[in-house]
């Protein structure tokens, strides 16, 4: 059984830093893409950033110059570090894995970052 198990969320100041933590256990390969998703009240799931095989990134618009996602492919772990926090980032924050193996992707809990103004 896979399972995505995210710590680090909380509530901060604007301005502040946060930094998110997900590990995948209960899976036999590694994960090619690994990464992070958000959604804020009322609004779509929308992609915030991701790594490939734990080397090329990519990152909305929204985060880019502000969150760096980094990764273990081998050890199937994905951080994300968040600085200079708007209130906008106010959301709850999935882990995200897909593998190509499974044929399928795998979602976390969930964590709530909370930005205050």
């Amino acid at each position: 059984q896979v399972q995505l198990v995210e710590s680090g969320g909380g509530l901060v100041q604007t301005g502040g830093s946060l930094r998110l933590s997900c590990a995948a256990s209960g899976s036999t390969v590694s994960f090619y893409v690994m990464g992070w998703y958000r959604q804020a009240p009322g609004k779509e799931r929308d992609l915030v950033a991701v790594i490939r095989n734990g080397v090329t990134t990519n990152y909305a618009d929204t985060v880019q110059g502000r969150f760096t996602v980094s990764g273990d492919y081998a050890k199937n772990t994905v951080v994300l570090q968040m600085n200079s926090l708007k209130p906008e980032d106010t959301a709850v924050y999935y882990c995200w894995a897909y593998s190509d193996t499974y044929g399928r992707a795998f979602w976390g809990q969930g964590t709530q970052v909370t930005v205050s103004s």
